[in-house]
Order: C-alpha cells, then sequence, then structure tokens
C-alpha cells in the first residue's frame, strides 16, 4: 500500500530518550534521519525541540509535504492531538495534558496526526513489513493458509501493543487499547511492564548477580550473557528468560482473544536467543479445569517463525483431502489452528515510520 505514492509526509519517532525525525514517500525514507534529544522532563524544551526538528526536515524536502504524522507513547485523546495522562514515566512534563496535534497544525499549517507507537508499528508491520512477509513465504510454499491479523508488540523502555485486522488499525473507542497493564506473572499486583521494559532487565540482574552498577545497560548484560563481558552470566542469562517469561504470560492473554500473527520489535530484542524459549513456552503452556483436565492456554499452535523448519511446519498445517459425503468430490480440509510469533525484519523505527506514512494518506484521502 502506498508504495507507488509520490505525496511526502514528515514523520517522527518519539522515543523516551530520543526524537528521530524524517520524511517518507513511496514508503521509503527520503532524507537522513535526523536524531534530537527529546528533552522530556521540560516541556517548553520538548515543544522547541520539536519545531526545530520538522523546520530541519522541511528545510531538506523539494516539495511541500500534505502531513505530519507520528507516533507518540501514551495516554492520549490521539483522535484530537491531545497528549496527557497520569502514567507517562517518559514524558513526565506532558501528563497534564498538551493539545500537541492543534500547535503543530497552528505552527506547519498542515494536518498533524498523533498516534500511539506501538499502535503505529502494528499498522507498519501489517501494511510493509511482517504480515505480507509472511504471507508470501506462505505463498512460495505452496499453502493456502493466510493470515489477516496481526498483532504487534514492542520491547524497549515500555511494553507496548498495537493489532491490526484487514488492514485496519484498531486503537478502540478510547484510544487505549494497552497490554503494559496487565499482570505481571510472578507479582500479580504489579503490572507486565515492569517485568518486560529495559528497566527490569537491568533489575533482575542486578538482584540476581547482587552487583548494582547503575551503568549497566541491556546491551551490557547481553554482552555478558554472551561471555563477551566481565559479569554473572548465569544471572544475565536469567535477565532476558524472565523478561521473555512474562512478556509471553502477558501475549498468551492477549492472542487468546486476538488471533492473530504476533512479531515483536526494539532494540532488545537483539537479545531473542535468550528471550524466545521463555517466551514462546509461556504461549505454550497448559492449563487446567478444576476436574484436572488439562488444555493448551494458547487454543492455537504456537510456532516460531524465525524458525525455518517450524515455518514449513506451520505452512503444512494439518492439511488434508476430505470426502464429500455422497459423491466422488473431496476438499482441502485443514483442522489445525495456529498462529507464529517472529521478530521484526524491519525493526520498529522503520516499522513505525511506515505506519505513519500510511496512516496520514489514509486519513487525508477521506478527506478528499
Amino acid at each position: 500500500m502506498y508504495r507507488n505514492d509520490n505525496r511526502t509526509v514528515i514523520t517522527l519517532d518519539a522515543g523516551g530518550t530520543n526524537f528521530v525525525f524524517g520524511a517518507m514517500r513511496a514508503n521509503k525514507f527520503i532524507i537522513d534521519p535526523i536524531t534530537k534529544p527529546a528533552n522530556a522532563q521540560d516541556l517548553d524544551l520538548c515543544m522547541q525541540t520539536l519545531v526545530d526538528g520538522f523546520n530541519e526536515v522541511i528545510a531538506k524536502l523539494d516539495c511541500k509535504p500534505v502531513a505530519i504524522s507520528f507516533a507518540f507513547p501514551g495516554p492520549a485523546d490521539y483522535a484530537n492531538g491531545i497528549v496527557g495522562g497520569f502514567y507517562m514515566p517518559n514524558f513526565p512534563s506532558f501528563r497534564d495534558g498538551v493539545a500537541l496535534g492543534p500547535f503543530l497544525q497552528e505552527k506547519f499549517g498542515i494536518p498533524v496526526y498523533i498516534n500511539n507507537d506501538a499502535d503505529l508499528y502494528a499498522y507498519g508491520e501489517a501494511l510493509a513489513g511482517a504480515l505480507p512477509a509472511v504471507n508470501e513465504k506462505l505463498e512460495a510454499l505452496g499453502s493456502a493458509k493466510r493470515y489477516k491479523t496481526l498483532l504487534g508488540y514492542t520491547f524497549g523502555t515500555g511494553f507496548g501493543m498495537g493489532f491490526v485486522t484487514n488492514g485496519e488499525l484498531h486503537t478502540g473507542d478510547n484510544s487505549c487499547i494497552e497490554t503494559f497493564c496487565l499482570r505481571h506473572k510472578h507479582m500479580p499486583d504489579v503490572m507486565a511492564e515492569d517485568g518486560v521494559a529495559v528497566r527490569a532487565v537491568k533489575r533482575v540482574y542486578r538482584e540476581a548477580s547482587g552487583v548494582d552498577d547503575p551503568s549497566l545497560e541491556p546491551k551490557d548484560i547481553y554482552d555478558i550473557a554472551e561471555g563477551a563481558r566481565e559479569g554473572d552470566q548465569e544471572a544475565a542469562r536469567k535477565a532476558f528468560a524472565t523478561m521473555g517469561e512474562v512478556a509471553g504470560d502477558a501475549m498468551a492473554t492477549a492472542v487468546t482473544l486476538i488471533d492473530g500473527v504476533i512479531v515483536i520489535g526494539g532494540g532488545i530484542t537483539a537479545a531473542k536467543k535468550y528471550i524466545m524459549p521463555a517466551l514462546l513456552k509461556e504461549l505454550r503452556s497448559q492449563m487446567h479445569s478444576i476436574s484436572g483436565e488439562e488444555f493448551d492456554r494458547v487454543q492455537m499452535k504456537v510456532y516460531d517463525l524465525d524458525n525455518n523448519d517450524e515455518f514449513e511446519q506451520f505452512a503444512r498445517g494439518a492439511s488434508r483431502e476430505l470426502k464429500v459425503y455422497g459423491t466422488d468430490k473431496s476438499v482441502t480440509y485443514d483442522p489445525q489452528k495456529r498462529i507464529g510469533v517472529m521478530i521484526s525484519k524491519i525493526g520498529a523505527s522503520k516499522a513505525i515510520s511506515l505506519g505513519a506514512y500510511a496512516f496520514a494518506l489514509n486519513e487525508v484521502d477521506k478527506k478528499q
């Protein structure tokens, strides 16, 4: 979608640490990204940073952009471009509410669309990332199975989720489809985000190793897990495995309600070899009834789509020929319900930008 569209949209990936400004045309970046510190603690400085960043992008363009479209962490009244709410750990200066969309529209004179970062991540993966890639691979393997629903998860300073069905982004009536506040598997009164976000990896390593070093980041802990840096290797591996376990538990709840392919993005997924086994174990875990009957927690069989052998099984399913009663005809029958989990191949930042681009053009087209 929009791969041949010549309109330009300015984009922004608004992380809690940095703002990454860009511009897209025909699903591709047309300028080098511009990165600036978010200055999230200071509202005046943060707003000026946004204006400066967008102005720098406009100065590099060869035509007028049709819109500004970007991701911003929630909670927010996205439909009206108002960002704010009590739980905004990465943007404390926005907690009382900021009419960001109207402010930017007044400054630049073009439509401004703001969405949740995880929503746009899922939208980008569904339109131009994981979902079409999965379906193309299924077709190449001769499978009749196709997927229309995607759950996109972002791992980073938070734990976000968005979902798309039939090319439509679902945001609910309050722009409040959230996963961060699901229960933490090991601490039911604590939110899942505290077991999945970057701070969780640092905390578990600190507790397991007994080493209180605030300078250690997940990349450092990954290097320790790999044996490339001095430290407690067992504690480092446990930190990522615990993250995977808590994330998998939350995903099992979500995918029980929203049946679709799961794709995970975020820099911390570089540690996937330590995260994914525990995550998949949770998705493949069992529950039981009061009478003792066991059943799969997720009713669909869960495949690791980054594993070639598993993808082939995923494509094959349990397909067989079934006779049509009373005739000499037959139909293909595949009784296996199945989903898959994969790590993003295009990266969270690009997926968010693709989602922002598509969302803006879709909205602009609706008004014509």
